[in-house]
This record gives C-alpha cells, structure tokens and sequence, in this order.
C-alpha cells in the first residue's frame, strides 16, 4: 500500500458523517474512537460506537466494556432506532460507573439508598409537623389562659365594684328618677374610672 492510500484510508476511517435521519453528535472523529482505542482496532468509517464514544473520554467505553462487553454494546445499539442510542448509551455507561461503584448491587443498591433517604426525611417531616402542632397547642393554651386572667380581671373588678356600693351607707338623696346620681359615697364610686 503506497503512501497516499494510507492517507486516504486514515481520512475515512476516522470520519464520520452521520445519515440526515441520525441524531448522534455530528463532529467529525479526527482519531479513533475511545471504544476503538480501547479495543486496539481500526475506527472505520461507520463505526456505531464513535457518536457516542468520543477519544477525549476513554474511561466512560472502558467502564461500559468492562460491564457490558463491547459486542453486548454494539448488538445493544444496532437493535434499537438510531434516535434511541444517545439514551441508551448514558443508561448502560451509568449502570456501569454504579457497577464498579458497588459490584454487588449496581444501580439497584444506588435506588436502595435514594429510598432509605426519602424515608428518613418523610419520618423528619412528619416529627416536624407534630411538634408544629404541638406548638400551635400550647399558643391556643396560652392565649385561653390570658383570655381567662382577662376576664377574671374584670369580674373581679366589677365584684369590687358592686361590693363597694353595697358597703357604702345609703342616704335619700341617692335617686335615680331624672337620670342623676345624687348622694356622697356612692357618686364618687360611679364617678371613678374603673380602669387604672
């Protein structure tokens, strides 16, 4: 193969034009793909991983890789419609980081927690609207309680009030026929404010 074959080869391996119906990222690949990096193989023209393997992030295909297996990867995305690979892409590369993160329970022990958090924080909020009502309670209790001394304050005044005309001595100037209060101890009584 002469030099100028090799050019050429190289300028069509590492393209990529996408199809006017394709919805993959549509920059051109100007070295292999991360995937084929990985795989130490030729990125070829049409290569179904390159869209969504780009080089500059190699450890996104090789997590994916290590989980799934490339041929799994790209049985998974010649199956599915075109506009559905990006999507599938991130679902099977986050599936892979929480994997590696935790090999026993993937994504699964990932939703556990997420859960277990959303409990706890329903048990936070409901000890919360308890003690809101708690408090709402006893500021019922309180202003009931003000509202009672308030008004044994003024029976009681009103008490003293009675008690201190039928203490004071009755004189037959005391009439109450043309509107008037006449008489000593008790027009002063009348007379004083009651609030002081």
């Amino acid at each position: 193969m002469g030099s100028s074959d090799t050019t050429s080869t190289k300028t069509a391996l590492y393209s990529y034009s996408p199809s006017p119906s394709s919805s993959p990222p549509s920059a051109a690949v100007l070295s292999p793909c991360a995937a084929c990096k990985v795989l130490r193989r030729r990125c070829v023209d049409k290569c179904v991983l390159a869209p969504y393997f780009p080089p500059t992030d190699p450890q996104k295909f090789t997590n994916a890789h290590r989980v799934f297996g490339a041929s799994n990867i790209i049985k998974l995305l010649q199956d599915i419609p075109v506009s559905q690979r990006a999507d599938a892409v991130s679902s099977m590369v986050y599936e892979a980081n929480a994997r590696i993160r935790d090999p026993v329970y993937g994504c699964a022990g990932a939703i556990f927690q997420l859960q277990r958090q959303v409990n706890e924080l329903q048990a936070q909020l409901a000890r919360a609207q308890v003690e809101a009502v708690n408090v709402q309670a006893q500021n019922a209790n309180v202003m009931a309680l003000i509202c009672m001394g308030m008004s044994h304050t003024l029976h009681d005044g009103a008490a003293l009030a009675v008690d201190a005309l039928a203490a004071a001595p009755l004189n037959d100037s005391f009439s109450l026929d043309d509107g008037s209060l006449h008489g000593g101890a008790s027009a002063a009584i009348w007379e004083a404010p009651i609030w002081t």
